[in-house]
């Protein structure tokens, strides 16, 4: 992969309807789950930062903000409408989600230092977020992406593709109260 930068894209778009609220707006250790996830893209070497917002509107320094009208559809329109708001030079994006704030800015540079055109972050053998693909593929990633489901039709459909990249951190997410009870005294430990 040569020329232009990674880009970074944040979906944030959903109500969080078992949680009860907008996982955007959820604070913890005094950040909002928004600010974290752009602050996750930024240290991780991600430029520009695009947060894509539905449920919830809210303001978010240093990312450009994308609302996607249509995101009680589920994450496939939401991963659309942030691969289509990505600047023309970007080379490559690295996806991450809103929900999951033990995820570290190690995961998304040791993707990018991986200099593979699609790579995602495996945490004890297992495959999570967050997720580099490279422009070349995004109008694929965007035709497979439907419903509840992101970019994972496309990596399945290209296995040859894929370069899993081992990374440290947990990428638990938070979908319940009781989730984020679990994991919130877990951001006040040293990394």
């Amino acid at each position: 992969m040569k020329g232009g930068g990674v880009a970074g894209l944040l979906l944030a778009a959903g109500e969080g309807s078992r949680l009860g609220r907008p996982k955007a707006l959820l604070e913890l250790a005094g950040e909002r789950l928004v600010d974290r996830g752009v602050r996750l893209l930024e240290e991780g070497g991600c430029h520009p930062v695009v947060v894509v917002l539905g449920a919830a509107t809210v303001q978010v320094r240093g990312a450009v903000a994308v609302r996607n009208p249509d995101w009680r559809s589920g994450m496939g329109s939401s991963l659309r409408a942030g691969l289509a708001a990505l600047p023309a030079e970007s080379r490559a994006v690295v996806i991450a989600l809103v929900d999951q704030p033990l995820v570290r800015a190690e995961a998304v540079r040791a993707l990018i230092a991986s200099g593979a055109g699609v790579a995602v972050a495996t945490y004890g053998g297992r495959r999570r977020n967050p997720v580099l693909i490279e422009r070349r593929h995004f109008a694929e990633v965007a035709a497979l992406a439907r419903g509840d489901v992101g970019a994972r039709p496309f990596l399945a459909a290209h296995p040859e593709l894929v370069t899993e990249v081992p990374c440290a951190g947990d990428p638990a997410d938070i979908d319940t109260p009781g989730d984020l009870a679990r994991l919130e005294p877990r951001l006040l430990e040293p990394e």
